[in-house]
């Protein structure tokens, strides 16, 4: 919540429905954060990665890939789990009392689809007569960009009322579904279209902060599973490309087998060989 209330700080864009165009403009935020929300002092990495690629150059933005390398090699998906504004939003829908249903695992998959295509692809190949393209996922899909900027600024700017068409209506039933399937699913739009989450889960097998399961202490009561957004099995795969780093599963393990942190490679394999050792052991004994 805090780095909602920082990254969208901006006051008085909220009171005229205007946008900060600052200096802080050129600098990306880590999460899902719409350059147009009326209090964004940031802009999305996402926006700006189809901005650049959309260009009339075709150009890719070095600055924005290097610092979701830079994010995503230094906390992988940690960022969808405590900065992102989006993330925190579909968290809260969660918490409305109803029935709740587990979200097929295929569809993890389709997020990757949508950073190809309408992230990396469509703004790039599809153009106009002049040959600029377009930020299609934020045009066509992003639900974030119509809650935090496409409301807030048709409500405070008559001009925007005025020119309202069938794609506003498209974009405000985009955002309708996901918060109804929020309120039934954890964190849907985090785990099936989320590009910017397609991208930090690619580091997660290699950042530096990790999960780690102690092997000895962990009994596999599933506990981890049952109380984790995302429905994965951490001591299966402790730093999954779905794990959002949420420290749910460290919280809630009765035998504290969980840890997180910028756990090093040393210590895994310290851990890794105890365990190896006490099996060893363990077959010699018969």
């Amino acid at each position: 919540m805090a780095s909602t209330i920082i990254g969208n700080g901006y006051m008085e864009g909220f009171a005229k429905g205007t946008i900060y165009r600052g200096k802080l403009k050129s600098v990306c935020f880590p999460g899902l954060n719409c350059y147009s929300c009326p209090g964004a002092y940031t802009s999305c990495p996402i926006g700006s990665l189809q901005s650049v690629a959309a260009g009339l150059k075709h150009q890719v933005s070095l600055y924005v890939i290097g610092f979701l390398m830079l994010v995503g090699t230094i906390g992988g998906r940690l960022v969808c789990g405590w900065l992102c504004p989006f993330g925190f939003f579909q968290e809260l829908l969660y918490k409305i009392p109803s029935k709740k249903f587990k979200m097929p695992k295929i569809l993890n998959k389709v997020k990757y689809f949508f950073l190809v295509v309408f992230v990396l692809l469509l703004p790039a190949f599809f153009t106009n007569e002049v040959g600029i393209g377009l930020p299609y996922f934020c045009k066509y899909i992003c639900p974030a960009g119509t809650l935090e900027a496409g409301i807030p600024l048709t409500i405070k700017n008559a001009a925007l009322r005025g020119a309202i068409g069938i794609m506003y209506y498209w974009k405000l039933m985009l955002l309708t579904v996901t918060i109804i399937f929020s309120i039934l699913i954890s964190r849907p739009f985090c785990r099936a279209v989320c590009p910017l989450g397609a991208i930090y889960s690619l580091f997660n097998s290699v950042s530096f902060y990790r999960m780690s399961v102690d092997g000895t202490k962990c009994t596999k009561c599933n506990v981890c599973n049952k109380n984790c957004p995302v429905d994965i099995k951490i001591y299966e795969n402790a730093n999954s490309p779905e794990c959002v780093r949420c420290g749910k599963c460290v919280d809630r393990c009765p035998t504290k087998a969980i840890k997180s942190g910028f756990i090093s490679e040393k210590k895994g394999r310290l851990n890794h060989e105890k365990i190896l050792d006490a099996s060893c052991g363990a077959d010699n004994s018969h």
